[in-house]
């Protein structure tokens, strides 16, 4: 089972390529799933198996103290920090790609904020296997406002909704120093639409992912509402 399933209880409506997501915390959800969720957030920011090495070298205090220096420090930069970790999880348990490099272990410093886009999923869908991509922007506030959903969605609407540039080429230039051979051919495919930009605009999804304390905002939906059907639309909302 994947982190949600345990932690949140989920309302899903989806029509015409607009899916609108509702995840609410469960009673002792939290205690269900915290191991798994630190060990998680861990993996954000370093290979677990290079942790594990660091333990084995230089016993757990050590450990600590390395990863610690990768960790956030600010309030502001702890809050947008998980709220793309908890988005790059809901992706990859919810919908049918991947997010198949971590940003958030490239960061210039442990309180600086990346350029680009939060997070963007990649794979193979249809029958032809064509290339198909989600742009992600995610946003953690304690109280969710009309404001923030407007501005996620100009992001999202950047660039005439193609992910940026940049942020694909990083993806694709970290795939392309793996060790697998399946992620190099994958890391060719986005370079290549870094450079053509030849992907159809129906290939390119979007999920707007926010978490707060507070329930769904108006906002939301009518934002869903208010965008076309050339693609899939995500809309979620997650409740601390």
């Amino acid at each position: 089972m994947g982190l949600y399933e345990w932690w949140c209880k989920a309302t899903k409506k989806g029509d015409k390529r607009k899916y609108y997501w509702i995840y609410v915390e469960r009673n002792g959800g939290r205690n269900e799933i915290r191991a798994d969720l630190v060990k998680t957030i861990r993996s954000h920011y370093d290979r677990l198996e290079r942790i594990a090495e660091d333990v084995k070298r230089l016993g757990y205090k050590g450990a600590a103290q390395i990863l610690s220096a990768k960790l956030p420090q600010t309030a502001e930069s702890r809050s947008g920090d998980l709220g793309e970790i908890l988005a790059v999880e809901l992706v990859e348990e919810e919908v049918d790609l991947r997010v198949p490099v971590c940003r958030l272990r490239y960061k210039d410093g442990r309180n600086v904020v990346m350029r680009g886009d939060d997070f963007i999923g990649v794979g193979y869908k249809g029958a032809d296997k064509r290339l198909w991509l989600l742009k992600g922007e995610a946003k953690s506030n304690k109280v969710l406002s009309k404001k923030t959903v407007t501005s996620a969605r100009e992001v999202l609407n950047r660039d005439n909704g193609r992910c940026t540039p940049a942020s694909l080429l990083f993806v694709a230039d970290r795939l392309l120093e793996s060790n697998d051979r399946h992620d190099n051919l994958l890391g060719r495919s986005l370079r290549d639409e870094g450079d053509m930009k030849s992907l159809c605009a129906d290939c390119i999804d979007h999920m707007l992912f926010t978490v707060s304390g507070n329930g769904p905002h108006a906002s939301l939906k009518e934002d869903l509402d208010a965008v076309g059907t050339n693609c899939n639309h995500y809309v979620v909302k997650s409740t601390s």
